[in-house]
This record gives C-alpha cells, structure tokens and sequence, in this order.
C-alpha cells in the first residue's frame, strides 16, 4: 500500500506543480502589465519634473521682466511728467499774447504815411485834409472803399 500512497502523493504533487506553474504564469503576465504601467508612470513623472521645471523658469523671467519693467517706468515717470508740465507751460504762453492783443483796447497809432479813420470819414475828406488827391488814396490802399470806412482802421496815404 505503500507504493500506492507514495504514487497518490506524486500524482496530487504533481497536481500542485502544475497548478503552481499555472499560477506562478498568471503572475507572471500580471507582473508584464503591471510594468508596462509602471513604465508609463515613469515616463509621465519625468514630463512633470520638466515641466516643473519650465515653469519655474517660467515664473523667474516673468518676475524679472516686472522688475525691469518697473525699473523703466520708474525712470520714464517723471520725465513725462517733466515733459508733460513743459507742454503746459507752453501752451499757457501760447495763448496769453491772443489774450492780450484782444484785450489791448488802447488808441490806434498812425506811423509814418498812415491815417486812423475817425468817425463821418471818406476817402475826399481825408485827401482834402492832406493835401492829396482821393484817387492817389485809393491806389495806395486797395480793396478799401470809401464809402465802407471803419473807425479806427488805418489807412496809408500818399506822399504831397
């Protein structure tokens, strides 16, 4: 019986080898899988890392750009505003002489060969008043009628 029991015992051992080898090759295909996975899961960690790392780099030139860019308006600022007070300076002196002029108001002058229009005047009274011919008037001051005189408008006359 002996022999019997020790073939039992080799047959449910050979049993269990071959079911262990079955067993042990199921693992082993899930090891494969699984280290395809963890290969991929080391290629994405790497990615990260230097995508990480270009981001860093990243975040370092834009603070650097914000420095030298606040460094520029910083030095840029208060010539503009320099530039902007000269432009108003010039302006303003722009416009005080026509301000002036129009407030002048004061009596108008004759220089030399010249006649201020007063008030009931033509161009015979003023020639008469002279001394000269109203036609030599005329000549001498084109595109001013006689009749159309104003007062204070100044006229050029003719030499006696």
């Amino acid at each position: 019986m002996l022999p019997v029991g020790g073939i039992i015992v080799g047959a449910i051992g050979l049993l269990l080898g071959g079911l262990a080898l079955v067993q042990i090759s199921k693992a082993n295909k899930t090891i494969a899988e699984h280290q395809l996975k963890v290969d991929k899961m080391d290629g994405i960690e790497s990615q990260v890392t230097s995508t990480a790392a270009a981001a860093d780099k990243a975040k370092n030139d834009v603070a650097a750009l914000q420095r030298s860019t606040q460094s520029a308006f910083d030095t840029v600022g208060p010539e503009l505003a320099r530039l902007s007070g000269a432009i108003t300076k010039l302006e303003e002196a722009a416009k005080k002489p026509a301000a002036a002029a129009k407030g002048a108001g004061g009596p108008v002058v004759a220089g030399p060969g010249e006649y201020v229009v007063k008030g009931g005047d033509t161009f015979s009274k003023i020639a008469a008043a002279h001394g000269v011919k109203p036609a030599d008037i005329a000549a001498l001051n084109p595109g001013v009628e006689s009749g159309k005189l104003k007062v204070g408008q100044k006229i050029k006359l003719p030499k006696k």
